[in-house]
């Protein structure tokens, strides 16, 4: 039976496999529970009876420590991953594919998305156990001790997340953002009745709503970015033409990312002209995307690109409807966001698992294999040998 790992060998090999993974980022939790504890003790020492939520509540401050603490971990475990990845083996090296990493901007956006995930996610359980336990107050020991655990589970999960991320992972992180981004600015708003007007009023007042909406957008820009070159890198090539077709792909799925980014950076009422080009940019990039999907990946499974279709005679349909004054643009607007953030989730699982397939074709002499998934030879079998002895 094999011994569990010391633990000065986890510390010197924090990602080396499994099981030093589980247990840096146990410790990882620890650290983060005494140091949080600590300061909401003294943050909460003399105030005698704590609010479960609101100002100065013990949800309020599990939240802010929650969203301090993913930022800090995210960007530490990366940093860390990188610097001892390739000493542990590079196990956790899922996102590295040839020509294809991390920048410091997809790490500062995704340490954001944790953040605003956690900050969020805390505030709304903090609100709900409030309504649920109504007039209830928290001794200032207890506060100390739930924010330290509140903040610590952030830390261990954040901690995992940032070393195992895969493309799939990267669409749940997405579309959590997205969903929670959204309904904060929607709650917050100031005008209860901005969905009379379009989705794009929540970005054009000077309050926290608009904050949190345009902030959400830029993210989520940045974010699908990256999500393109993960989206493509495992579609196989083996013709230059193949290459090509990849290539205009991920051009398309930057091109959305960058003007959704754009629908944030310019608000309605300051950049009518910037914001409605990259609004309707972004719904023109994705029907041509759509359309010539066939074309650009013949490899593409049929069903997924008749949904393609569908989805696009869906927004049309919708925007016949608005012409003709029977819907909003609101709920326009809203439909054809799930529509198209649904199509890119189903995208990344379906190139995913095209690289599962096992159907490697050899990549001809001087074609584009970077970002295949395939290294030179990978996955080939020698026609002189058997299936098993491939590599």
């Amino acid at each position: 039976m094999s011994q569990p790992m010391p633990i000065a060998r986890v510390l010197r090999r924090p990602v080396a496999n499994s099981e030093s993974l589980e247990s840096s980022s146990l410790v990882v939790g620890a650290l983060v529970f005494v140091v949080s504890t600590c300061v909401a003790a003294f943050t909460f020492w003399g105030s005698g009876d704590v609010p479960i939520s609101g100002p100065g509540s013990v949800g309020q401050f599990a939240a802010l420590g929650s969203a301090l603490a993913a930022i800090v971990v995210f960007v530490a475990a990366r940093v860390l991953l990188g610097a001892r990845g390739s000493a542990d083996g590079g196990v956790w090296h899922a996102l590295d594919s040839p020509g294809v990493r991390l920048h410091w901007f997809d790490i500062a956006a995704l340490a954001v998305a944790h953040a605003v995930i956690a900050l969020l996610g805390w505030l709304a359980i903090a609100s709900l156990l409030e309504r649920s336990f109504t007039g209830a107050v928290v001794y200032s020991l207890a506060a100390a001790l739930l924010s330290g655990v509140a903040i610590a589970v952030t830390a261990y999960v954040v901690a995992l997340s940032a070393v195992r991320l895969t493309p799939m992972l990267f669409s749940l992180i997405l579309a959590v953002f997205l969903v929670v981004g959204v309904f904060a600015s929607m709650l917050s708003a100031t005008d209860p009745f901005w969905w009379q007007k379009n989705l794009s009023t929540l970005g054009i007042s000077d309050d926290v709503s608009a904050l949190a909406f345009n902030i959400t957008l830029i993210v989520a820009g940045v974010i699908i970015t990256t999500i393109a070159h993960y989206a493509t890198a495992p579609i196989p090539v083996a013709t230059e033409r193949d290459a090509r077709g990849r290539s205009l792909v991920r051009l398309a799925l930057v091109a959305m990312g960058i003007l959704l980014a754009c629908v944030g950076i310019f608000p309605v009422d300051r950049f009518l002209a910037a914001h409605n080009l990259a609004a309707s940019g972004m719904a023109l990039v994705f029907v041509g995307l759509v359309i010539g999907l066939r074309r650009a990946i013949p490899a593409m499974p049929r069903v997924f690109i008749l949904l393609g279709y569908v989805f696009v005679g869906v927004i049309v349909v919708l925007a016949v409807f608005f012409v003709n004054g029977y819907y909003n643009l609101t709920a326009v607007e809203l439909v054809a966001f799930l529509l198209i953030f649904g199509w890119l989730i189903v995208f990344l699982r379906n190139t995913g698992a095209m690289a599962n397939r096992g159907e490697h074709v050899p990549v001809s002499a001087g074609s584009d294999v970077r970002g295949s998934g395939l290294a030179a030879g990978e996955g080939v079998v020698p026609s002189d040998e058997s299936p098993h002895a491939a590599v």
